[in-house]
């Protein structure tokens, strides 16, 4: 399993650096050579992102079919296209035609497709790869970000969409082919027992509660993602100081995950989701009673947070209720969380820009206590 793991988490690295941390390399040139608005320019990133959400549902499906290396494979082409066409189409509409492919190719090949490959290959046994995948792909915007900038200035935007294609047919391709496993067969054993109304109930009320809190979690960190260094400059820090405390937010997500991958692993998941989502909002009220001086605090709260959550996604269902339509269960759950990751940032300029910054904060705080409520109140499967 830690082959696979390693080779989906190189593979996942390269697909996040390539797609969704791509916009903030190149959206600036993008929008000089189109001449219009960055907000068009994101705005096709976001159309992405509801396609992806969009087309989620049938990826767990396909997956839970036992066709995981399939989807895999077909996402690194998918997005080699996608990346193709932001290379050679002109105008505003190619970039956001190239965009709309790229949003089926996420939806095929970023981490709930590949915790649901895990989870349909190894069953309950995948908590360690999951949590491998989540460690290498930590790296995504800190090796995608200075590679895009030094790339830029001798490529261009475009052939360098071009060169992150290459990358994926000559790259991807192959890690997802020759690395990852074809899944088993579901075994087929006759008529399965149906479970009993209390069953039934039980996971009814623990997947819309898991499913509230990931959407106001991504929510908020869809918003942060965007916002975070105004919002710090306008705590009063200075610019540079506001980015240095926003790039400390990727280093605590890395530490959170080695804290997950080394001190969780007797643990719940459950257990470590829940003492990860305290963190923000032990974050948030350190920054509301301290103010500035407590704004490195609070981000590398929030980032550890943010960490292990991302692990908890995948690690959460498959404890919670089995192998068995994990994927099918991952899918139904990565729509709504894409959809609030697309529109949570245009939703929620109005309030970064009309209200002060602890007031913001102290907003994105209560939802996450909101958030940490619905997590608190899903109980572990009933003995039967």
């Amino acid at each position: 399993m830690l082959r696979v793991a390693i080779g989906l988490g190189i593979a996942q690295t390269i697909a996040w650096a390539c797609t969704y941390y791509l916009p903030a390399v190149i959206a600036v040139a993008v929008a000089e050579e189109h001449g219009v608005s960055r907000t068009l320019v994101v705005g096709a990133f976001s159309a992405a992102l509801l396609v992806a959400g969009f087309c989620s549902p049938r990826v767990g499906r396909l997956i839970e079919a036992g066709h995981g290396r399939r989807i895999l494979s077909i996402s690194a082409l998918t997005i080699a296209f996608g990346l193709a066409l932001l290379g050679l189409l002109p105008g505003l509409w190619g970039w956001t035609l190239g965009w709309l492919v790229l949003g089926i190719g996420m939806a095929m090949g970023l981490y709930e497709a590949a915790f649901a490959t895990m989870g349909r290959i190894f069953g309950q046994q995948a908590r360690r790869g999951i949590t491998t995948i989540t460690l290498f792909a930590g790296f995504a915007s800190t090796i995608g970000f200075p590679i895009g900038a030094a790339l830029m200035p001798g490529m261009g935007w475009r052939n360098l969409c071009l060169l992150y294609a290459a990358v994926h047919v000559l790259v991807v391709l192959p890690i997802y082919w020759f690395m990852v496993p074809p899944a088993v067969p579901a075994a087929t054993t006759g008529a399965k027992p149906r479970p009993d109304a209390a069953a039934l109930a039980w996971a009814r009320r623990a997947f819309l509660l898991l499913a509230a809190f990931f959407i106001l979690r991504s929510t908020i960190s869809a918003v942060f993602g965007v916002h975070l260094i105004v919002l710090l400059e306008a705590l009063g820090l200075a610019l540079a100081v506001a980015v240095g405390i926003a790039a400390a937010v990727g280093a605590a997500q890395v530490g959170g995950r080695l804290m997950e991958f080394t001190l969780g692993g007797g643990t719940h998941p459950l257990t470590v989701a829940k003492l990860g989502a305290t963190l923000l909002p032990a974050g948030v009220l350190a920054l509301l009673l301290l103010g500035p001086v407590a704004a490195l605090p609070f981000a590398l709260a929030y980032g550890a947070s943010n960490g292990i959550l991302t692990i908890s996604r995948g690690t959460v269902p498959l404890a919670l209720f089995g192998a068995e339509g994990y994927a099918v269960l991952m899918g139904r759950m990565a729509m709504p969380v894409l959809v609030s990751q697309a529109l949570a940032p245009t939703l929620a300029t109005p309030l970064v820009e009309g209200l002060p910054a602890l007031a913001v904060f102290g907003l994105a705080g209560l939802m996450a206590v909101v958030a940490l409520g619905c997590l608190m109140l899903v109980a572990p499967r009933p003995s039967t």
